[in-house]
């Protein structure tokens, strides 16, 4: 394909459009990526804290995420990457365990012998198992009552889902936990037993600009702050619709947004296509980042056991990350997942800040008023979707569309993930190699190589 200059029109600036398009183009396709926010980046995107800048949202990277670290290498960074190993905390009843190793697990006061021999069973079985699909038949919280128990699940697992799913944690499928043990597990075994953390020097900010400049090199057209109003298909070509009254025309489109966004965009589609797209279960995501004076813990992670507690985990980046990226300081998420139309995701930033603030405080009371250095509220419409019970047969949105030119690669084509950028790299080489294959026997192609 390397003498074709087939026109792609790629609506979706997050990693996963990114790295689409420049897979699209390294394959000869003149790609031009579209994304309504000014900057490209999407949920990896960074922040401003005071006078401080990284990620909007938590990440990190596992040993065993082959396809991200395939691409740190191809970008250049793999020299840049740093890791460490990680302590987990775990808030119950008002008090602060440490589950970090398997002298403290077996130590674990809220667990008796019984109940974490299930609990270890569980993983362990989970970890071996290769056929996932069955697990679609069956919802996480019966799977996992079956086999870790009743009292296994409310103390241990019922918390991790709610941190992951918040509301609507009991419309997952047992996949959802699989995924969830078969990457950590994998990560363990990379790491020789060990919880291995890893990250880049600068966040994922650094893997944009990196990403960034190879699209430039690579001569694909990026559209930042505009916005996509209507996706139409015309025939032999695809018309585009701007907010800025403009159109622009391709012989083939890609939608990486969310399925909620497809709708809007796409109203050409069938009436089976759109009940598919509509049944996909989004969730919101709202997150306050805060760069404290002072550590709160040496706990990476922390997971929270408390309904009263307005936040659903704790995550201490800078037990990771050095401090010195933060003038000494300790860069703190507290991440909320939410379901459509919760009144917390409408409130303001100030009000946001002023409730978690107050809860982390019971939680760490010497946590002062004057503690707090600086802070940034994020907010992701539509961003985690969940896998329902039966998933990839009724609401796993395929590739092509009835729009003959419009094709879609997005996050809900990973039926059972975590939502991890390890996996939406894995997603755009898949997608990438299938619409080249696709496209090299369409009609516009064999035109374009004429």
């Amino acid at each position: 394909m390397t003498n074709s200059r087939l026109s792609v029109g790629v609506v979706g600036g997050g990693l996963l459009g990114m790295a689409l398009s420049l897979r699209l183009a390294e394959s000869g396709l003149d790609v031009t990526l579209m994304e309504t926010s000014e900057n490209t980046g999407g949920v990896a995107a960074s922040c401003a804290m005071g006078d401080y800048r990284w990620d909007r949202f938590y990440h990190v990277i596992l040993l065993s995420d082959s396809h991200l670290l395939s691409l740190l290498d191809e970008l250049g960074l793999k020299d840049r990457l740093s890791w460490g190993v990680t302590k987990t905390g775990y808030c119950a009843d008002g008090k602060l365990y440490s589950i970090s190793n398997l002298v403290e697990y077996l130590l674990f006061p809220p667990l008796n012998i019984l109940d974490k021999f299930r609990l270890g069973w569980t993983i362990f079985y989970g970890s071996k198992i290769k056929n996932w699909r069955r697990l679609e038949r069956i919802t996480a919280v019966d799977w996992l009552k079956r086999h870790s128990g009743r009292a296994t699940f409310d103390k241990m697992w019922l918390p991790l889902l709610k941190s992951k799913l918040g509301a609507d944690y009991g419309l997952a499928s047992a996949s959802f936990i699989w995924a969830h043990i078969s990457r950590l597990y994998a990560a363990r075994r990379t790491g020789l037993k060990k919880e291995m953390f890893g990250y880049v020097d600068g966040g994922y900010q650094t893997i944009i600009d990196a990403l960034q400049r190879s699209l430039d090199d690579r001569g694909v057209t990026t559209l930042a702050g505009t916005r996509v109003h209507k996706v139409k298909d015309e025939g032999p070509r695809v018309t585009i619709e701007t907010g800025r009254g403009e159109s622009r025309h391709f012989d083939k489109v890609v939608l990486t947004v969310p399925c909620t966004r497809i709708l809007e965009l796409c109203p050409q589609l069938s009436v089976q296509e759109t009940a598919r797209l509509k049944s996909v279960v989004h969730q919101d995501l709202l997150c306050a980042a805060l760069i404290l004076k002072k550590p709160l813990s040496d706990f990476y992670i922390t997971n929270i056991a408390e309904g009263s507690i307005p936040f659903t985990g704790i995550i201490e980046m800078t037990a990771l990350v050095d401090r010195a990226n933060f003038g000494g300081h300790s860069l703190v998420y507290l991440p909320r997942y939410l379901t459509k139309g919760d009144p917390l995701f409408q409130k303001d930033d100030e009000a946001v800040k002023d409730i978690f603030l107050s809860s982390l405080r019971i939680m760490y009371p010497d946590l002062g008023s004057d503690d707090l250095v600086a802070s940034c509220i994020s907010r992701i419409v539509d961003f985690p979707v969940i896998p329902t019970l039966d998933y990839y047969e009724k609401s796993f949105p395929p590739s092509a569309t009835s729009m003959r030119n419009v094709f879609i690669a997005n996050s809900a084509q990973i039926p059972n993930g975590t939502n991890n950028v390890n996996e939406i790299v894995a997603l755009a080489n898949g997608k990438a190699l299938e619409f080249v294959g696709e496209f090299k026997h369409s009609p516009e192609f064999d035109k374009a190589a004429r």
